[in-house]
């Protein structure tokens, strides 16, 4: 099984403020960011997040894909769509410290997250008759999938960069996994 796994294009945040439930519009001219992606239409299973980020992508190239709740990024709760720098000291220093135990104020942290990605994941990779898949998602999602392949702690999975519009390819095959291309 081979699996193509595509973060969104570009988004539009100049105020640069926390998001990931919310929905965030992809920057102007993303059709023009559509253009430059490598987009297969031989697969067998395509999978999108519901956020419009991602499906904008699926719908542009006229994909015929299923949406999956458990695919959004994290719920920053509270502090969706606030600027990073107006989200109270006391609430987010925590965080930082901890992100992996400690929820974002109203939202959730990274063990609930994986919790549900991995959910995903593992009911995934148990298709058998799908040879190639697409899964279009987002970058916290994309590192936990890499996450739960690789074995690394979760505490260092911020140390992979994602890039937007660009894929990562997983080969499965008798259960052994093996991280194929990064951001091509």
């Amino acid at each position: 099984m081979e699996i193509h796994l595509i973060r969104h294009t570009a988004v539009d945040n100049p105020e640069n403020l926390c998001y990931g439930f919310a929905e965030m519009p992809l920057r102007k001219d993303f059709t023009e960011d559509f253009k430059t992606l490598d987009i297969d239409k031989d697969y067998d299973v395509i999978i999108s997040s519901p956020s419009q980020r991602c499906r904008l992508l699926a719908d542009f190239f006229k994909l015929d894909y299923q949406i999956d709740e458990r695919l959004r990024e994290m719920n920053f709760g509270n502090w969706e769509m606030k600027k990073w720098t107006d989200i109270p000291e006391e609430e987010i220093n925590p965080w930082y410290q901890d992100f992996v135990n400690i929820n974002a104020s109203g939202g959730e942290n990274l063990l609930e997250m994986q919790a549900r990605v991995l959910l995903f994941w593992n009911e995934l990779i148990q298709k058998k008759e799908a040879e190639k898949i697409l899964i279009i998602a987002h970058a916290g999602v994309i590192r936990l999938i890499l996450q739960a392949v690789l074995q690394f702690p979760l505490e260092n999975m911020f140390s992979i960069q994602i890039d937007y519009g660009k894929k990562v390819i997983i080969n499965e095959n008798e259960g052994l996994f093996s991280v194929k291309k990064m951001n091509v």
